[in-house]
């Protein structure tokens, strides 16, 4: 048992290096058999105290203390201060890893390729965007043809001398001669859009702030587009404070924003979203109503013909999700789990909601999403938590499956009605995004583009196992390893990685991270979980709200499946979450920490008491409920990370995060930190890394990413080691 450990001997690197860190009154001993140690013990890898306040809340009769509350304040200058003091005392830790440099040289190499979107046709033009390789930012570019010659239009490297301003949304008009483009900064979910002259590439004098979560949907007749907007702050007033009560709205080009019409709005809903889609032949705008993050959505749509803009009720009963695909005549084509936990496509007249038809039926896979491309229908399927192509024709008769190059994921598939060709990108774990056409008259894909390699693919092996959660029900993961023979005796440093909630399907998808974590001799395990939507809607109800504790059964699960088979043992065993995965490897670190030799959660949300009361955190109550609920509040009071940490021996944690996220409070993750670094009874070391300039992730420049990923490999070649 970990318990009795007083130090701990792991391989650092090829080369093992002793190291002799302070961690409280013990000493950890990171790598063996190596000679004395080479470090001492300072006060520079103590970690930093952190103050404590004295705030109580009461959950109906519950007295829980919050002694870090004043940590919440992310923009506090003491909380700045705080943070630069965890990052020293992390870096502290992780500069002396000998590995560190070449394990940031490998990666930078690795990053360095051309990577591409799948491109899309916009008028007369061909778009897609484009990363030479080491750029911040990816460049939006312009073709005459889908695989010719382009140039730059809009390069967002130039907005920022950092690359911290990134591209968060492009819409073109109809005839391809404006652009409405979106910017973000720092990180954060809030943009701010405007609009070009195609054409001349100057921008006009339109900005659009206050924008969050939200396209651009033009219409035809090229005079404006609809977005969701939120209320301006008022004076004194966080940025936070305003994400409730958005609108829809319609801006016409050339006007001031003030003057931009409301179009719809639910104050009597603050939670509800909105979003607006212009069908492909200009009529109709349909209007998709989301509560949250809830599955289940409504659906309006708009006569654009008559210019009341007027919104129009057609699935309004929030029993479903109904995912708009396209018209197919004067019917919506929707992906709906309405009497199909697996999804099927049903066409729902826009007179008559309740004149339906079947398009085509569920089946025993989950069908994920769909296009309409030309004629037919692209659909893409779920097979054991990898996609699936199938086409149909608009009348639902099947047209056959797309051989699809190998097991992976379609990251993106463009195409419009009045196309003759689909473009999508694919990936593996071991293959990059790559461009495809999918040639219609024989259905079969043809290679575009794709990135230089540089490392072969075929020198890795990838396998999905079966195996069963503790309370029977069947589990799948991914396991990737480099070819060769493999030693099945606990000893190979292996990351378990997993994600379990909002319906969303962990994939088959290309990481330079991972690669360089498997070349280095480890293991990469991705676990399929219930709360995800990789089968169906009863796999995702079996993983929220009261039932959230089968997620992180099942990650324990995987680790045990680990154990058991002789892949990794518990010294050897790191696991890593990001946001809800950031909760998932938290959570599962405080119940079983025994279980587990390293620990990474990302930007987590960690305090399941008060994440509704920031940012967007009220909307995720569809998925975990609140503690305000006097039912729901001791579930979740039961797997809160934050509140579950207790005085024990902790493995090595790395906790990460950006100053400026504005989706998971930062405070989760300082909160969470400083707790498991006063309760840690262990000599491992509880670390913070706080990104300056970050978010939540996306728009991220590539510098900052390849600069985590050295730490994160760093973090792990120090604990659970290489061969």
């Amino acid at each position: 048992m970990r318990e009795v450990m007083a130090t701990k001997c792991v391989a650092v690197s090829r080369a093992a290096v002793s190291m002799v860190f302070a961690a409280g009154a013990t000493m950890w001993l990171v790598g063996c058999g190596a000679g004395p140690a080479t470090a001492t013990a300072t006060s520079a890898v103590r970690p930093p105290e952190t103050r404590r306040v004295d705030v109580v809340d009461e959950y109906h009769g519950s007295r829980i203390a919050d002694p870090f509350r004043w940590l919440e304040d992310q923009d506090g200058e003491d909380v700045l201060a705080w943070a630069d003091t965890q990052n020293a005392h992390t870096e502290a830790h992780l500069a002396v890893v000998p590995d560190r440099e070449a394990i940031r040289a490998r990666l930078t190499e690795l990053w360095n390729v051309t990577r591409w979107s799948a491109p899309a046709r916009r008028g007369p033009h061909w778009v897609w965007s484009q990363n030479d390789g080491l750029q911040n930012q990816a460049v939006l570019r312009i073709a005459k043809s889908p695989d010719g010659e382009s140039e730059v239009l809009l390069d967002p490297n130039s907005l920022s001398s950092d690359g911290t301003v990134a591209l968060a949304g492009a819409s073109f008009s109809k005839d391809g001669g404006q652009l409405a483009y979106a910017t973000s900064d720092a990180g954060s979910d809030w943009i701010e859009w405007r609009v070009m002259d195609v054409a001349s590439r100057t921008a006009l004098d339109d900005r659009l702030r206050w924008s969050k979560f939200s396209g651009a949907a033009w219409t035809h007749d090229g005079k404006g587009f609809f977005y969701q907007r939120y209320p301006e702050p008022r004076a004194g007033e966080i940025h936070e404070a305003t994400t409730r009560n958005p609108s829809l709205c319609y801006h016409v080009i050339g006007t001031p924003q003030s003057a931009d019409r409301i179009v719809y709005e639910r104050p009597d809903e603050p939670n509800w979203g909105f979003g607006a889609e212009v069908t492909h032949d200009g009529r109709f705008a349909i209007v998709n109503i989301s509560a949250g993050t809830d599955r289940r959505n409504r659906v309006a749509w708009i006569d654009l013909a008559d210019g009341s803009m007027a919104v129009r009720p057609l699935l309004m009963d929030f029993d479903a999700q109904w995912d708009f695909v396209g018209l197919v005549g004067d019917a919506a084509l929707f992906v709906t789990d309405h009497d199909a936990p697996n999804g099927r496509l049903v066409a729902v007249a826009l007179s008559d909601a309740t004149q339906r038809r079947q398009v085509v039926p569920t089946c025993a896979e989950k069908l994920a999403g769909a296009r309409l491309v030309g004629d037919e229908i692209l659909a893409i399927y779920l097979r054991d938590a990898h996609d699936v192509l199938v086409r149909f024709a608009t009348d639902g008769s099947p047209k056959g499956e797309v051989v699809l190059p190998g097991l992976g994921s379609i990251g993106e598939l463009t195409g419009e009605p009045d196309d003759r060709v689909a473009h999508l990108t694919y990936e593996s774990f071991t293959r990059p995004s790559s461009v495809y056409a999918l040639d219609f008259a024989t259905g079969s894909l043809r290679l575009v583009r794709q990135p230089a390699l540089r490392f072969d693919p075929d020198a890795f092996d990838v396998r999905q196992v079966g195996f069963h959660s503790g309370d029977g029900t069947p589990l799948k993961m991914f396991l990737v390893r480099r070819k060769g023979p493999l030693r099945l005796d606990g000893k190979n440093p292996t990351l378990l990685y997993g994600y379990g909630g909002f319906d969303s399907s962990l994939r088959p998808a290309f990481s330079v991270e991972n690669l360089a974590f498997v070349e280095r001799g480890g293991i990469y395990a991705q676990a399929t979980l219930r709360g995800g939507g990789e089968y169906g809607l009863g796999w995702h109800l079996a993983g929220m709200r009261e039932r959230k504790q089968n997620v992180f059964d099942d990650f324990f699960a995987s680790a045990e499946f680990l154990h058991r088979n002789g892949y990794s043992d518990h010294d050897h065993l790191a696991i890593r979450g990001r946001s809800n995965g950031g909760l998932l490897a938290g959570a599962c670190l405080v119940q079983r920490p025994w279980l587990f030799g390293a620990a990474i959660p990302e930007v987590g949300v960690l305090d399941m008491l008060r994440y509704h009361r920031f940012t967007i955190g009220a909307a995720w109550e569809p998925e975990y409920g609140s503690a305000d609920d006097a039912g729901l509040f001791p579930v979740l009071r039961a797997y809160s990370p934050l509140h579950n940490v207790h005085e024990t021996v902790y493995p090595p944690t790395l906790i990460t995060t950006g100053d400026h996220d504005d989706r998971v409070l930062p405070g989760h993750s300082y909160k969470f930190a400083a707790t498991l670094q006063a309760a840690q009874r262990g000599p491992a070391p509880i670390l913070l890394r706080v990104t300056r300039r970050a978010g939540h992730g996306a728009g991220k420049p590539t510098h900052v990413q390849i600069a985590e990923a050295t730490d994160r490999l760093t973090f792990l070649a120090m604990t659970v080691g290489v061969r």
